[in-house]
């Protein structure tokens, strides 16, 4: 067998042995190219509306949490304020 012969040869076997793990593995296409399966399932993108939620949420607190690290002035005042208040109640 020649070079170019070979190598149809392998990109047929390759294709073949790609489409066989495809079936084994349940995943296929519409004639739109589009995946199926998990992504039409209703608890998956119920499960993807919930997670992208909870990311949302956490981007939030962490904005929310570099505000108080990064505002000095601040924290300044509420140690001062923390300070009265010990100053005070041991008074």
């Amino acid at each position: 067998m020649s070079g170019g012969q070979w190598m149809v040869v392998m990109i047929v076997l390759i294709a073949s042995f790609s489409g066989i793990i495809k079936a084994k593995m349940g995943i296929g296409r519409r004639r739109d190219r589009r995946d199926y399966g998990v992504a039409d399932d209703a608890a998956a993108t119920a499960e993807n509306y919930r997670l992208k939620s909870e990311i949302s949420n956490l981007k939030e607190r962490i904005q929310v949490l570099e505000r108080v690290v990064t505002d000095t002035e601040g924290s300044v005042r509420l140690d001062r304020e923390i300070e009265k208040l010990r100053d005070a109640r041991h008074d």
